[in-house]
């Protein structure tokens, strides 16, 4: 069947009110960034739902983009034809065959905003139901929960039929709960972490912390490649390289080995509220897990936290691995995040980290150190670039690794 156009729903955004149209506004943007490689769309976003022309386009690859765009609850690929009862017999039957396999049930819904057509709903329901069940011999009317809904929308322009709904994404239009820095390691959790947190509106900046020659090329492309992976969500995300390697070994060679993984991470924290106030970020995130390793225990978060008085936000604190792993896999991180690339995270890894840091401890120890230069320098580093759908990072070497997993 050739699809015509798609019908996209919002869902949640119906509980809006007067913000209802600025979310619809900002979802229509991220729905023309994500399928900004398709240039025979036509995307019109109405308040009651959203309509993509395809134009002949193919109905499959655009509905591949649209199941990971937050803020469709669902959609429906319809056909449009003239208003005329022939074209729409016709179009229902060939709508119905795609799916139809013998003693299965179906439905004729049909909402009718042209009420100067010349049948109406329980006419068009009749005609249409009679023509089905005429058309497909052992096919029978289910009028509750029917394995096949044909939907069929009279307006002025045209008769729209579809089959029932496909469920999307849901959530929150990314961008709209504002933006937020997110601490992307080359693990596991911090890309789960950035999905949860873009699924409820946030639209993120990655920053990854990185520090050759410790760190590999490899290593920063895997962390980009893992960005990538996310933009389907929402089409484009800036990402951010903060070079980490004079404060890593400014701090080996200054503290106590103890110590060395929560100083790291309070110099972590002080530059992503820096780079957040720059660009206007209102909060940090991260993929820290309660009690997951040494720097993820209550006592460990405290001192780390001491650092910045902006909001530290952990959307996997209560997850065990298992399930952190499961979201992994169903958004398609998870094999990435495994490939064995160090990151800045686990070089100069201590034997016997403090589990349970003391605050005052920590400040004492960097009072040895320039803090502020150290800051500035890494800063004055840092580079800015934008990842868009389907861009790709790993090297031939690297895809072949990641096809034997």
């Amino acid at each position: 069947m050739q699809y015509t156009e798609i019908m996209v729903r919002y869902g949640e955004l119906s509980t809006k009110g007067k913000n209802r149209q600025s979310f619809i506004d900002r979802l229509a943007h991220n729905t023309r960034q994500a399928l900004r490689d398709f240039p025979r769309l036509e995307i019109k976003a109405h308040r009651d739902r959203m309509h993509i022309k395809l134009n002949g386009t193919d109905s499959k690859a655009v509905t591949a983009r649209l199941d990971r765009i937050f803020g469709i609850q669902n959609y429906s690929p319809t056909v449009r034809v003239e208003k005329e009862f022939a074209a729409a017999k016709q179009a229902a039957i060939a709508l119905v065959k795609e799916l139809f396999e013998p003693g299965m049930t179906f439905k004729v819904n049909t909402r009718r905003a042209d009420h100067k057509f010349k049948y109406d709903t329980n006419q068009m329901n009749d005609l249409l139901g009679g023509a089905i069940l005429e058309a497909f011999p052992g096919i029978k009317v289910q009028m509750k929960d029917p394995e096949i809904l044909i939907r069929v929308e009279v307006r002025i322009d045209g008769i729209y039929l579809s089959l029932g709904k496909i469920k999307a994404a849901g959530g929150m239009p990314v961008g709209t709960a504002g933006k937020g820095m997110m601490m992307l390691s080359g693990g596991i959790d911090s890309p789960v972490a950035a999905y949860l947190a873009m699924k409820r509106g946030v639209e993120v900046e990655m920053v990854h912390f990185f520090s050759p020659p410790y760190t590999s090329e490899q290593a920063l492309n895997k962390a980009k490649e893992l960005t990538a992976k996310l933009t389907p969500y929402t089409g484009t995300i800036k990402f951010i390289e903060v070079p980490f390697t004079e404060i890593q070994e400014t701090i080996k060679h200054n503290l106590p080995s103890g110590y060395l993984m929560t100083v790291q991470r309070r110099f972590m924290l002080r530059l992503t509220e820096r780079i957040a106030e720059q660009r206007h970020g209102l909060a940090i995130f991260n993929g820290e897990a309660l009690g997951q390793v040494a720097s993820q225990t209550l006592e460990s978060m405290a001192a780390i936290n001491d650092v910045t008085t902006m909001p530290v936000i952990r959307p996997v604190v209560s997850l065990d691995k298992t399930e952190i792993i499961a979201l992994a896999q169903k958004i398609g991180t998870f094999d990435l995040s495994i490939q064995p690339f160090e990151d800045c995270c686990t070089i100069f890894a201590p034997p016997a980290p403090k589990t349970k840091p003391r605050i005052e401890r920590a400040r004492e120890y960097e009072q040895r150190l320039d803090v502020d230069g150290l800051i500035d320098r890494a800063l004055a580093g840092t580079k800015i670039s934008a990842i868009h759908v389907g861009e790709q990072f790993l090297n031939q070497q690297q895809e072949e690794f990641a096809d034997l997993l």
